[in-house]
């Protein structure tokens, strides 16, 4: 009997898991492609290049879509149960709450545990593949949609501007100025031209443009030194028409799925992460130490020469005193003075942006190790919350149980970010920052838990109309019956 009941309740709760988790999934692909559409475009991806890139960043949101899945879905199963009054057959047929949430609550720990080794062993070889083909497509793949009046130089060996663009597809341009790169012994060469138009060339590695009215300047003196120069001008050949070629093989054929960046700690497991943590720990000592003692020696300089009496080996045959010091001098030793502490005072904040940077990355690392863990067992805190409420609230579907589960994971999601802010700022201990919102949830999960135990009217309106009867009373006219007017 309790086998097909259990059977009942997981059949019941992936109904809605499944779909809650394929929305949430379209909205945070949604997200990406609204934070990246500027990436994309005009620079030549094929359909399907997009697509793997949206996988790829998509399966990475994975460990945050997750959580929210299960608190939905345990909350709207729940409110089913309680709407359909099954909840209260169960329990008059003898059958306590923590009984009906074990089933669903050993499906959560498994999905736990999965979600862990999803983002141990799976999450980084994506993060590496998605950041390497951002990396590339903004490196290898400029648009070649150029921008008016501004110097591009994403044609490879050439730097060109057009004064004006337009037409249908840009094709037409006018003010054109092309210079190609050259080295010390290559012959310089730059093309001005009216006016100018992009066609479409026979071979697609290359890019077609005909120039009209126009000059080649050109120094065919490279590497022949100054007096060569000297002997004749540079070179000027007035054209009325020119065909230029240029070669844009490197970025039409570079494969953008290069992998160039390796070494980023976004690619690592629990484990191997490890051993950045320690490898950060010790070059933030070094660093500590290294700074201390640059400081150190700073301000006992500035101090030293404030105070005349203490420089060593130098002894004054009187001391120094400022109103018997010419004014000249005495200026000297403010001024100089003067720069020696802003001297100090540029080295302090200079110290202390390095500093702040190396805090930055160490707390980013842990927070990134811990949360392979801390999102794991969000999943059973949310389980916990969402089963409760759904067995208080008593209702299923798309309604308050999608408002409430929205509310908790918005306030678990800010206070995630915040916890982060302050642990990269060094104002909080960052594995204290990434377990933070779990510590702060899971007393309010194991509340809500009880509640649901004991048969709460946590959100029985009537409940709350008769607290407050004895206030609103007060300010309540009491009307008297038509009939005794």
């Amino acid at each position: 009997m309790l086998k097909i009941l259990d059977r009942y309740i997981i059949k019941t709760f992936f109904g809605p898991f499944f779909f809650i988790f394929s929305v949430l999934f379209f909205i945070f692909i949604v997200n990406i492609i609204w934070v990246q559409l500027g990436q994309f475009m005009g620079k030549g991806l094929s359909y399907w290049q997009i697509l793997k890139l949206l996988f790829y960043l998509g399966v990475n949101v994975i460990s945050m879509v997750l959580p929210l899945t299960i608190l939905l879905a345990s909350i709207m199963s729940f409110g089913e149960f309680g709407e359909r009054y099954e909840l209260a057959a169960m329990k008059a047929a003898g059958i306590p709450l923590t009984r009906v949430m074990a089933p669903l609550l050993g499906i959560t720990t498994i999905l736990a545990i999965m979600l862990f080794f999803f983002s141990n062993n799976i999450i980084p070889d994506f993060q590496r593949k998605a950041k390497n083909m951002l990396f590339n497509i903004a490196q290898t793949k400029p648009a070649i949609n150029f921008t008016p009046g501004q110097f591009i130089d994403q044609i490879p060996g050439y730097m060109v501007k057009f004064d004006k663009i337009y037409g249908e597809n840009g094709e037409n341009i006018e003010g054109v100025f092309v210079h190609k790169k050259a080295n010390t012994y290559e012959n310089q060469q730059s093309v001005v031209a009216e006016k100018g138009k992009f066609v479409p060339a026979t071979n697609k590695n290359y890019l077609k443009l005909i120039l009209y009215n126009g000059y080649v300047f050109e120094d065919a003196f490279a590497g022949k030194g100054e007096l060569a120069r000297l002997k004749q001008p540079d070179q000027a050949i007035k054209f009325d028409t020119l065909v230029n070629h240029f070669d844009i093989s490197e970025l039409i054929n570079k494969a953008i799925e290069k992998e160039q960046i390796t070494d980023d700690y976004r690619f690592q497991t629990y484990n191997e992460l490890n051993s950045t943590i320690a490898t950060s720990k010790k070059e933030n000592a070094l660093f500590f130490k290294n700074v201390g003692g640059d400081v150190l020696n700073q301000t006992n300089t500035v101090v030293g020469y404030m105070d005349q009496d203490n420089k060593p080996k130098v002894a004054p045959k009187s001391q120094i005193k400022l109103d018997t010091v010419k004014s000249d001098k005495k200026l000297e030793l403010i001024y100089n003075s003067y720069n020696r502490l802003e001297t100090l005072k540029s080295t302090l904040e200079s110290k202390k942006n390095e500093f702040s940077t190396n805090v930055k990355y160490f707390s980013k690392i842990v927070i990134y190790q811990q949360r392979y863990i801390s999102y794991s067992v969000t999943c059973l805190i949310f389980f916990l919350i969402g089963a409760s409420l759904g067995s208080i609230i008593r209702k299923g579907g798309m309604g308050l149980p999608v408002i409430i589960a929205i509310v908790i994971f918005i306030i678990f999601y800010v206070i995630n970010v915040g916890v982060e802010n302050m642990s990269w700022s060094g104002k909080m201990n960052p594995y204290l920052a990434a377990w933070l919102p779990n510590f702060i949830l899971l007393p309010f999960g194991i509340w809500m838990t009880f509640k649901a135990l004991t048969d709460s009217q946590l959100f029985d309106a009537e409940k709350y109309k008769a607290l407050f009867k004895p206030i609103t009373k007060r300010f309540s006219k009491s009307k008297e019956h038509k009939r005794y007017q």
